[in-house]
């Protein structure tokens, strides 16, 4: 594996599926989702410089649990589930959903979400509703488009503005990526860089892209179902809010009319009061 000059350390530090058993938000965190067959463990590896520190396994869609990683002893990286093509219990996929979820809302300490797609096909239901829950709750997306390697150079420049369009990111770019060529990993780090380290006011005034992106995002708050925050996120428990109507989306796995398995997808449940 050819030698990357931005990582020094990496080390594995503990799997959960509860806020009980993740690590203590003491650090920056960078999560990493995709489906199955993405390259997500390909990029994990590739981008830490190390060839199994994510396990790459033949049957995609293994990882079961949130795999969190300490990384140059400066941010932690967190290993999401994979969706799309794992051959597990459909209650073990419905799970996932509700973990997933109870993640991305209740984690203090992330800072942004690596949202991968194959840069050769479409979008599914699940990529665009993951990007859309993560901006309805503040939550910075760096949308990532693997194996670019298999494309035409010529190619490869429509094929990411067509993706961002399809995530619903409009001109927003993606970062190109291959784990077999290591092209993206200079972009890939610049982007995780400007979220778990503070810019500089003169690097702000010269980047507004960079200064948006550094924008902090609302505090995440997970409620329960009489409107208190839930035990368990990394969060203090508050006093319920005065009475008003509420909007609250769940994330499901459902069969698909073609046979396959859609993750994290949901109605809107009528307002309530």
């Amino acid at each position: 594996m050819a030698d990357n000059p931005f990582v020094r350390t990496s080390e594995f530090v503990k799997s959960g599926t509860r806020p009980e058993h993740y690590p203590e938000p003491e650090l920056p965190e960078i999560a990493v989702a995709g489906r199955s067959n993405v390259g997500k463990s390909s990029l994990i590896n590739r981008m830490v410089n190390r060839r199994r520190l994510a396990k790459v396994s033949n049957t995609p869609g293994r990882t079961q649990l949130l795999n969190f990683f300490v990384i140059n002893g400066e941010f932690m990286l967190c290993d999401l589930p994979g969706y799309g093509y794992a051959k597990v219990p459909r209650s073990v996929q419905v799970g996932w959903g509700a973990m997933i979820e109870r993640y991305l809302v209740g984690r203090s300490s992330l800072r942004a979400l690596l949202v991968l797609v194959d840069c050769r096909r479409e979008p599914g239901e699940w990529e665009r509703e993951l990007v859309a829950f993560c901006l309805r709750h503040g939550r910075a997306v760096i949308p990532v488009a693997t194996k670019v390697d298999k494309l035409p150079v010529s190619q490869r420049k429509p094929a990411l503005a067509r993706l961002s369009q399809q995530l619903g990111l409009g001109r927003r770019g993606l970062i190109g990526w291959s784990a077999a060529t290591g092209e993206g990993l200079e972009p890939l780090w610049q982007a995780i860089q400007r979220h778990i380290a503070p810019l500089s006011p003169a690097e702000l005034a010269a980047d507004p892209e960079a200064a948006a992106e550094a924008a902090p995002a609302p505090a995440p708050v997970l409620l329960d179902e009489a409107g208190r925050r839930q035990v368990g996120t990394d969060l203090p428990p508050s006093p319920p809010p005065a009475p008003a109507p509420t909007r609250t989306r769940r994330f499901t796995i459902a069969r698909a009319a073609d046979g396959g398995l859609r993750a994290l997808e949901g109605a809107d449940p009528k307002p309530t009061t």
